[in-house]
């Protein structure tokens, strides 16, 4: 039967190429020159460091232009608290969110159970398989939920006959 899998995943070596072309980006630019602003990553996880909040801002929008370039959605990314480390100085946690979390995974699964197509849906993991028995109809789903989940990034992948 054919099937295709609903996901949610970032490239880690494009998420890495991003953060490190920001932080060109900002080493070249004149207000940040003499300040310790920086975009550092451990897998899934970037801090952001900055000055103040004025200049913590700014990173961001560098940070979401260059994930645009990058085709890296920004929709993925989940910012923390702002805490302050010392004097003006303040950093901020942002987590790419990867996979289909239960929540969503749900709501996909209820969606298409009411939309009436002839297809089957099944939470694994991280991810929804769809299973229906022809290739048109898992087109149509493939639509209907390009159309209805547009809060969240996600890819449609192993599509196999």
């Amino acid at each position: 039967m054919p099937t295709f899998d609903i996901v949610s995943e970032v490239d880690k070596q494009e998420l890495k190429n991003a953060v490190d072309q920001a932080n060109k980006v900002i080493g070249g630019r004149f207000d940040f020159k003499g300040s310790d602003s920086r975009v550092e990553q451990a897998e899934y996880v970037l801090t952001v460091f900055a000055d103040d909040n004025f200049k913590l801002d700014q990173i961001h929008d560098i940070v979401n232009q260059t994930f645009g370039k990058r085709t890296i959605d920004v929709s993925c990314l989940d910012k923390g608290k702002i805490e302050k480390i010392s004097g003006n100085k303040v950093k901020q946690t942002v987590t790419v969110k990867t996979g289909v979390e239960t929540e969503l995974a749900k709501k996909i699964v209820k969606l298409v159970k009411d939309s009436k197509l002839k297809v089957q849906a099944s939470i694994q993991g991280e991810a929804v398989r769809i299973t229906g028995a022809k290739r048109d109809v898992l087109q149509e789903t493939i639509a209907l939920v390009k159309k209805s989940i547009t809060d969240f990034p996600l890819q449609f992948q192993n599509f196999r006959d």
